[in-house]
């Protein structure tokens, strides 16, 4: 069995904690992301709460971010796919 290290924090004025590097690594924890909070004695568990829409708000963030492009021309995209599709299947557009 692995020895478990601890690791100490201080909790702000204002009730925020940091949690140190390597546990949110190890964690898989992402700024953003919602935690649950278990108590357990005078322990506190800390796990992911992973929520399918914010999930996917935070892939899709990322996604844009890392292509350089904006909610705008996402939605421009789409409109265009979308009348693509629709001339494929249906034809030509009416107007």
């Amino acid at each position: 069995m692995q020895a478990v290290k601890p690791y100490r924090a201080e909790i702000k004025s204002r009730g925020q904690l940091t949690i140190p590097k390597k546990l949110r690594d190890a964690g898989l924890l992402e700024e953003g992301q919602v935690v649950s909070l278990i108590p357990v004695g005078d322990a506190v568990i800390i796990t992911p709460k992973r929520l399918p829409l914010e999930e996917a708000r935070r892939e899709i963030r990322n996604l844009l971010k890392a292509s350089g492009s904006s909610v705008e021309e996402l939605f421009t995209g789409l409109k265009e796919e979308r009348e693509e599709v629709f001339k494929e299947t249906y034809g030509r557009k009416n107007r």
